[in-house]
């Protein structure tokens, strides 16, 4: 069952992540990608994976050690447990970094490579997103307007 739920992550992840690099304009994928509830299949077999070995997976984590952590992904279920992780977390960051490109009009074609990047590597799309951010101003009915401060 571990070797299904492993395969399964990625399979239920894809066809959110193709429409937004595939489909970034499509009307469609504005609706689905909205919601933060794409992340919910993944989160599903993360939870299956996860909460039968709680017991195992709750020291290992809040109290961490190199050999702790090591000793708990070097199992088949350690393993699925942490891609479902990866790819729940860079799915959500996805999500993030796509609603805000169209929000400050970020091209499809600039995203198109920075969302792979995130789907590959996670952090390094998350850094290259930030950098690419700087680049494009939100509008200014999206900005949050600052407090006045006193004084």
């Amino acid at each position: 069952m571990t070797g299904t739920l492993f395969t399964l992550t990625f399979a239920v992840a894809a066809p959110f992540w193709a429409l937004m690099i595939l489909l970034p304009r499509w009307s469609v994928t504005a609706r689905i990608v909205r919601s933060p509830l794409i992340v919910a299949p993944v989160l599903a077999i993360y939870a299956i994976l996860v909460l039968p070995a709680l017991g195992e997976v709750l020291p290992a984590v809040t109290s961490p050690t190199l050999t702790g952590i090591r000793d708990l992904l070097g199992t088949a279920d350690g393993a699925a447990a942490a891609w479902a992780h990866m790819i729940a977390f860079d799915l959500f960051v996805g999500r993030w970094a796509w609603l805000d490109s169209r929000e400050r009009g970020v091209p499809a074609l600039v995203m198109a490579p920075v969302l792979v990047l995130t789907i590959l590597l996670g952090p390094l799309g998350l850094a290259a997103y930030l950098a690419v951010r700087t680049r494009w101003d939100r509008p200014e009915a999206a900005r949050v307007t600052e407090p006045q401060r006193l004084g």
